[in-house]
């Protein structure tokens, strides 16, 4: 049963509703059975396109006036907010749902909302019908013994409802994992043992109006504290996979390790080049090698050749399954959660150096502008030359001599290759340079361990030259990877990113404007009331509409002209990060949308197979396996969702371990630089360590001080003592939240 045929027929029906036995009845003369009528309701439903009513009824969500479906956002102290799936007309925002209501259902779940009288300012309220898809079958968070029984308190203080464990408590006994790194889990023989221990518990039974959840202990993680248990606990959080199925091992581990006649059939062969892979110290899993000259023409050749995943996980295999499911490999400070098994990730997948590997290769060749003259994709082996990495590629590019002289020596035969690959790289950026592509190298906080594995500090990852060069190659890879697949007219999936919202840029300049800054628009959106249609209950309602002059349209060469002017400026960290708000997100689509901050008409991930999956997916499209539309736009949606995961995970971890490590520092002074000025008083990043906290406005000595918003800076009413952002300043660590994940300074005087 086809979920467009589906929508169609509703969509002829009386106020878009009809029951699963008016559907089956009337479709089944086209062959559809009730079981598919049924699956594709469900489907639609899930997705938000279709609410269930009472009695087997659906309608369209398009079409629904008294409901709506959409996403559970609870808030710590009780109250919640649904992200409507579709939001009908004269509503604003997102629905506001009381404690009373929102008890009905757990943070994350998809939820049936009746709607309430709207608001003159377009706000409402809801309240909760139903849930449709829970989004928390396992609950991780603390186990407690008290008076009224024994409970499992949420890690995650936006699941309010604490879990009943019924007496009779059967103790799991401790499980054997492979990848865990650090603590293991502790045997437990009696109850009062898991007083205060962090645990996963499965949820038998949901919230429902009075009656609490209930739920069994399912594993034991160890107390919050102990080594290791704060990555087992984020994972469990956020529901990342993170043990391989038995039958996926085992297909990994039977993977053949030669390379015979049936691999080298159809292939090119790449061995004689000195082909080369450049990665971190740390890396483990290779995806892609790189190789350039330049041809007699002036022309450069280039070669990107990426790891051949797509040969060794078939469609429909156990280990596609597993893969689809995580989407992407997830990355820890201390350890890494692969999407692949290790026996491919790291082994017969990984282009290794020295060792025959079966890749998909881009051929390109260039002009001295950056255009593509000729592109060839293939299926190749290769035998990588040198493991490079970021460190030693920078020494003998951009190193200092004492530096350059050793390692020039050691890679004699692949330094030409180094800088012909440099040049290139500097004509690419030039070209994405001129069409608008934006730069915000914003710097990403690094996790030092000593060899105890015990954290000794933050500090800013490295973005050399290095960096920049394998970047360059792999965008334009991927760029030719797309338009290929875009010209031959297969349904295919691309990373899009989407022009921002009117309405956001507006902020955005609203806020840029107390720097003194601005997009250059020139007459910026403004908002102006516009009637709309009467409500439900007969009321005309008048909205704040965000109408956009055509001559104020933004590129992305406005954000390029602003970033490279604040360069540089105390205020471009802060408003870097304002104009990454005002963006959208970046996402995988199977319609090509282009994406805005690259600049780019065409644009997919085809260069990391090995730990994303819709790389694997495009590495198919190549190789000529053909999707479905429909197929694709779910692959799209999952896959954007996996990523979305993965990366609050890893952003959560690292806050964590950063409220970890200066919590033993209460008292301690630090040197700092103000990044943010407010009417709360001074954000400050201390300056040897990647961590950032708040001076309170009320907490600065010796004067009342007062936020003057126009000059963006704190004045003291009696001493005229200013704080601006860029001011140098000394402070002491006065408090650390760990809930919250803040931390309060005071100024120090000497």
């Amino acid at each position: 049963m086809k979920d467009e045929a589906l929508l169609a027929h509703l969509s002829r029906q009386p106020h878009g509703r009809a029951t699963v036995k008016t559907l089956t009845r009337e479709l089944g003369n086209k062959g559809a059975r009730r079981e598919e009528v049924e699956r594709s309701l469900e489907r639609l439903a899930r997705k938000g396109l279709l609410i269930e009513l009472r009695n087997h009824n659906y309608q369209l969500a398009s079409k629904a006036r008294e409901f709506s479906a959409g996403l559970l956002r609870m808030h710590r102290d009780g109250f919640g907010f649904v992200i409507l799936d579709q939001k009908p007309e004269g509503i604003e925002g997102d629905v506001f749902i009381n404690p009373d209501s929102a008890q009905k259902a757990m943070h994350g779940d998809r939820v049936l909302v009746r709607l309430g009288r709207i608001g003159h300012d377009g706000r409402v309220n809801g309240e909760i019908v139903r849930v449709l898809q829970r989004a928390n079958r396992q609950i991780v968070g603390q186990f407690r013994l008290t008076r009224r029984g024994a409970f499992v308190v949420p890690y995650d203080q936006k699941i309010r409802q604490w879990i009943q464990i019924p007496e009779g408590l059967e103790i799991p006994a401790p499980e054997p994992n492979p990848d865990r790194v650090g603590a293991q889990p502790v045997q437990v023989t009696q109850v009062a043992q898991l007083n205060g221990m962090m645990v996963n518990v499965e949820v038998l039974d949901f919230p429902d109006d009075d009656a609490p959840a209930i739920g069994r202990v399912v594993e034991l993680l160890g107390f919050e504290d102990d080594f290791g248990v704060d990555v087992e606990i984020l994972i469990r959080k956020h529901h990342l996979p993170h043990m391989f199925p038995l039958e996926v091992i085992e297909q990994a581990r039977a993977v053949s390790r030669e390379i015979g006649p049936r691999e080298w059939e159809g292939r090119r062969d790449f061995r004689d080049y000195d082909i080369i892979t450049i990665d971190g110290e740390t890396a483990r899993d290779f995806d892609d090698a790189v190789w350039a000259e330049r041809l007699d023409n002036g022309n450069y050749q280039l070669h990107v050749h990426i790891a051949d995943v797509s040969w060794y996980v078939r469609p429909g295999s156990p280990i596609d399954h597993e893969a689809a499911l995580r989407g992407t490999s997830v990355y820890f400070p201390d350890r890494a959660i692969p999407m692949l098994p290790v026996e491919l990730s790291t082994d017969i997948c990984s282009l290794r150096p020295n060792e025959e590997r079966l890749v998909m290769s881009v051929l390109l060749e260039l002009d001295h502008h950056g255009a593509i003259l000729s592109q060839e994709f293939c299926r190749g082996v290769i035998r990588s030359r040198e493991r490079m990495t970021y460190t030693n590629v920078y020494k003998l590019l951009d190193g200092a001599p004492a530096e350059q002289a050793p390692l020039r020596e050691r890679y004699a035969q692949i330094l030409p290759r180094l800088e012909c690959m440099w040049d290139l790289a500097l004509i690419l950026n030039r070209m994405r340079s001129r069409r608008g592509s934006i730069d915000f190298d914003l710097p990403e906080p690094i996790i030092e361990f000593d060899e105890f594995g015990e954290m000794v500090g933050v500090s800013r990852s490295p973005r050399n030259i290095a960096h920049r060069l394998i970047e360059e190659l792999m965008l334009i890879a991927n760029e030719a990877v797309a338009s290929h697949l875009e010209a031959s007219l297969r349904p295919s999936l691309y990373r899009v990113h989407e022009t921002p919202d009117a309405k956001r840029v507006a902020e955005f300049e609203e806020a840029a404007s107390r720097f003194g800054v601005s997009l250059g628009l020139g007459a910026v959106p403004v908002k102006k009331f516009a009637n709309i249609k009467r409500t439900r209950d007969g009321r005309k309602l008048r909205k704040d509409v965000v109408v956009s002059n055509p001559s104020a349209t933004v590129t992305s060469k406005h954000y390029q002209r602003l970033v490279a002017k604040i360069e540089g400026r105390p205020e471009e960290r802060v408003l870097s990060f304002l104009m990454l708000r005002s963006l959208k997100q970046a996402r995988y689509a199977s319609e090509n949308l282009g994406h805005f901050a690259l600049a780019s008409r065409a644009y997919t991930h085809f260069t990391s197979p090995i730990r994303r999956y819709p790389d694997l997916i495009v590495h198919r499209i190549l190789a000529g396996m053909t999707f479905e539309a429909d197929s694709l736009k779910e692959l799209g949606d999952d896959t954007s969702f996996t990523e979305r995961r993965a990366a609050e995970a890893e952003r959560e971890l690292v806050e964590w371990k950063k409220m970890r490590f200066m919590s033993e520092r209460v008292g301690d002074e630090f040197p700092a630089l103000i990044i943010s000025t407010t009417k709360y008083g001074c954000f400050v990043e201390l300056e040897d360590l990647f961590i950032e906290g708040l001076i309170p406005i009320d907490a600065l000595p010796r004067d009342h001080y007062t936020y003057q918003e126009n000059a963006r800076r704190i004045i003291g009413q009696r001493t005229r003592r200013c704080f601006a952002i860029g001011d140098r300043v000394r402070v002491a660590l006065v408090k650390v939240d760990l809930t919250d994940k803040r931390l309060t300074f005071m100024l120090v005087d000497h």
